[in-house]
């Protein structure tokens, strides 16, 4: 079955930090761009970050940049989204979404191959 997979939301304070991962299965990560998304409750769908094919280039939201870093393992087709310095407004579904490319972009509509089902990051005290 072709999908990804992502893992490692939950609950955690602010200030906190969580490691998201997104693994690929039935197909091969390495000749897509990825993407992390998030979605809160009554608000859009927001580009959150992604990364190129070599993971040579990345780009970051802005409301995220210096807090949150995505990285990708071919090998073991995977991609993270490591997560620190957390905020309430953090809290959404993450989500996973993988794309020809060639642009590493924070545009939703550009990642047509596959998306996961999210995982729920909710910060709060």
């Amino acid at each position: 079955q072709l999908q990804l997979v992502e893992s490692g939301g939950g609950l955690v304070q602010p200030g906190g930090s969580l490691r998201l991962s997104c693994a690929a299965s039935g197909f091969t990560l390495e000749y897509y761009v990825l993407g992390w998304f998030r979605q809160a409750p009554g608000k859009e769908r927001e580009g959150v970050s992604c990364i190129s094919r070599s993971g040579g280039s990345t780009n970051y939201a802005d409301s995220v940049k210096g807090r949150f870093t995505i990285s990708r393992d071919n090998a073991n087709n995977t991609v993270y989204l490591q997560m620190n310095s957390l905020k309430p407004e953090d809290t959404a579904v993450y989500y996973c979404a993988a794309g020809r490319g060639p642009l590493c972009t924070l545009y939703g509509g550009s990642y047509r191959d596959y998306w996961g089902r999210g995982t729920q990051v909710t910060v709060s005290s």
